[in-house]
């Protein structure tokens, strides 16, 4: 009966053994301890070690290893790492990666670093490639790719074919796919392993390729990528420029992080911080990244006020209507980013599509219920304090209207952003929460003074 492997773990024990053996120089001790460990939890080690104990591992480490290490830890801790390597000792590491982890990778270094590490890499072509990569946005379909894959052309038998694919494949970390290029190197179609492995050894790739492939555009976002590969349930998918040449592959992993990456800053747009931030940053980038929300809401809060301002004589006559200002203000809030939470998913995943009348339709219909079901419950409140009958149904009435109009706030602004080009996401977090709470009390407010008459 086979047994399951022990998982392995990086405890205080190992932590400490690793550091005796740092201090004592055993490096004979530390490469044979280490030999087998996966590069992830290597990174897990580094993370754990100070500076200058997780520079003495990587310099001693073989790069193979030490390079996919890196690119597991923060940003932060990297940075930090990579300052006390030499370009050659970056070099060596970056030739031991994928063109795409390669860029990422440089990118975080400064211009004049970058021109070292790249003029120390040896492997000349790989070299061109990171620096042909570094022009891409970070986010379209060039920046996210990787150069290395297997391409045949069509004029190739089998036979040769096969011993060309060897050759390409000892670059490749993953064959996703086999694709066909013409004499320029243009994108034609891909090739079967299957059809491969069965035909005959004389026939030609011409006659076995399969013409219909999916493929990107270097120059498409990285949104129309992940949809692309969601929508076909892609594990890779071929990127060309405008000739139709083939310039490399997006692999399911860089889309998947690439993926993550967005949602972790739409999460932090929709809470209000308007920069890419971590807990271990700096307290003054925080602050930058939090402050201009908190801004926006002061302003919002301070327009509540003064529209409160002018109904004064309502504080005279019905007093009891201010203690449910914070009320309307929340159901506002609440049902904006409901609405444009659904709506911001929808555009994320290309499912809004069809009428923007049917649409409205619709929200009015759900709040139309939502509103009834909320307002009983406010008579029903009302009455059990002992309010006027017309004072409660006055609050029911407002907040029936409130969360009407805070649901097409909430479903038409993410729509009419993301047909002007901007991020959708800023629509669900205090941007929404705040202009619905001064439509909110508006409302309210004159809805009362309509109806009660003061």
């Amino acid at each position: 009966m086979m047994t399951r492997p022990i998982p392995f773990e990086v405890t205080d024990t190992l932590l400490d053994q690793i550091r005796q053996l740092i201090e004592e120089r055993r490096n004979a001790g530390l490469e044979e301890l280490l030999q087998d460990v996966h590069h992830a939890d290597i990174a897990e080690i580094l993370d754990a070690l100070n500076t200058e104990e997780a520079t003495y591992l990587v310099k001693l480490l073989d790069s193979e290893k030490t390079s996919e290490a890196l690119m597991e830890l923060d940003e932060d801790v990297r940075e930090r790492l990579l300052d006390n390597l030499t370009a050659k000792e970056i070099a060596s590491e970056l030739e031991e990666l994928d063109t795409d982890d390669a860029v990422d990778f440089i990118s975080e270094l400064d211009d004049e670093m970058q021109r070292k590490v790249i003029s120390a890499i040896e492997d000349e072509e790989h070299a061109r490639d990171i620096v042909e990569m570094l022009m891409y946005d970070e986010d379209s379909a060039g920046g996210l790719m990787a150069k290395e894959l297997v391409k045949v052309r069509e004029t190739w038998t089998v036979a040769g074919c096969v011993r060309k694919m060897r050759a390409q494949a000892q670059n490749v970390t993953r064959v996703h796919s086999v694709y066909v290029v013409d004499a320029q190197d243009r994108l034609i179609g891909r090739l079967s392993l299957k059809d491969l492995l069965t035909a005959d050894a004389k026939s030609r790739i011409a006659d076995i390729y399969i013409a219909n492939v999916d493929h990107v555009n270097v120059k498409d976002k990285g949104e129309e990528v992940a949809r692309l590969m969601q929508k076909y349930d892609l594990e890779a998918i071929p990127v060309t420029n405008d000739a139709g040449t083939l310039l490399g592959r997006i692999t399911i992993d860089d889309i998947v992080d690439f993926i993550r990456d967005e949602a972790d800053r739409d999460y932090q747009m929709a809470a209000g911080i308007s920069e890419d931030v971590e807990a271990d940053d700096s307290v003054l980038r925080i602050v930058r990244a939090r402050l201009p929300w908190l801004l926006l809401g002061l302003v919002g809060s301070l327009c509540a006020v003064y529209i409160m301002q002018g109904f004064g004589g309502a504080l005279t006559s019905h007093p009891e209507l201010f203690f449910f200002t914070p009320l309307i203000a929340a159901m506002a809030g609440n049902v904006g980013v409901q609405s444009s939470a659904i709506i911001v998913q929808g555009l994320v995943n290309d499912n809004v599509k069809g009428s923007l009348f049917l649409r409205m339709v619709k929200e009015i219909s759900i709040n139309l219920i939502n509103g009834a079901a909320v307002g009983i419950l406010v008579i029903a409140f009302a009455a059990m304090i002992s309010l006027e009958t017309m004072v409660g149904l006055t609050i029911a009435i407002a907040m029936l209207c409130v969360m009407i109009v805070a649901s097409l706030i909430g479903t038409f602004v993410p729509i009419i952003l993301h047909k002007r080009g901007i991020d959708p996401a800023i629509a669900t977090g205090p941007f929404i929460t705040t202009s619905n709470d001064i439509f909110g009390i508006f409302l309210f407010f004159h809805l009362a003074k309509w109806i009660l008459g003061f």
